[in-house]
């Protein structure tokens, strides 16, 4: 799968998805103030994920759900045809005041060839503005061609050849609507994190278990609800801060008590 550069084709977006039917519309519909041209990469969804964004206008590619999904990301990316591509979860969206941004950035030929984005994350019922949540910049839009993911680790970046620049307006992201939707993601996060443990060969004596368990836990709730003012975020806050923190703890809990 190669992607085709239409030159009359200012912007394309790219979206990943498995089992995102409560998001997947909305997403598609906030894209619709920028480009027609939405290739859905799909990690062969169990729910009604294709059906709906087949329904909304966007170009489906369904494939194997890779633990790695920035492969399934990498493949949106090379399927879309415009000149900028602009890189979507399937819980984000695009504002109006953003596309506008977009836009007239694009338009105007920048000498960048990549830009960061600021997201705002919905959580408990609010976005978190401190705690290290706000502004969660990423690169997100890019000139098709000099964007991609390295495919190395889940938090990395869209690597960019040339100069990276930063917008002004925020990506909304609802990556937990509920509390139950954030433990879903937690677990999962978990896994990776375990995993690479095991790839690492992550030792599982006495100083290891001190850090992971404690140590680490410790330093990553002090950075969050302290030293990056966490707790001016009140409730929803603290509980960022105290599962942030967790998030160590139970990946080499999850690790230690692998047989393997």
């Amino acid at each position: 799968m190669t992607n085709k550069k239409n030159n009359s084709l200012i912007i394309s977006a790219a979206i990943t998805t498995f089992n995102e039917e409560n998001n997947i519309v909305d997403c598609i519909d906030s894209l619709k103030k920028l480009t027609t041209d939405i290739v859905v990469v799909d990690g062969q969804s169990k729910d009604k994920t294709q059906d709906l964004a087949k329904s909304a206008g966007a170009k489906v590619i369904s494939i194997s759900n890779n633990p790695m999904f920035h492969k399934n990301k990498n493949i949106a990316i090379k399927n879309c045809r415009g000149n900028w591509v602009i890189l979507l979860d399937a819980d984000e969206r695009i504002s109006t005041a953003l596309a506008s941004e977009i836009k007239q950035t694009i338009t105007k030929e920048p000498k960048e060839n990549g830009f960061w984005i600021n997201r705002s994350n919905w959580f408990l019922g609010g976005y978190l503005t401190k705690g290290g949540a706000y502004p969660d910049s990423v690169i997100r839009l890019f000139r098709n061609g000099k964007g991609i993911l390295p495919e190395v680790s889940v938090h990395e970046q869209v690597s960019i050849k040339g100069k990276v620049g930063h917008l002004k307006n925020n990506i909304i992201h609802f990556a937990d609507p509920n509390f139950e939707r954030y433990l879903v993601r937690a677990n999962r996060y978990t896994d990776l994190t375990a995993t690479n443990f095991h790839k690492s060969q992550t030792g599982k004596g006495t100083a290891q278990i001190l850090f992971y368990l404690v140590v680490k836990p410790l330093m990553t709730f002090f950075n969050i609800y302290i030293r990056h003012k966490g707790f001016q975020d009140g409730f929803r806050g603290f509980v960022w801060a105290l599962f942030s923190a967790s998030h160590y703890f139970y990946a080499y809990s999850k690790y230690i008590s692998n047989k393997e």
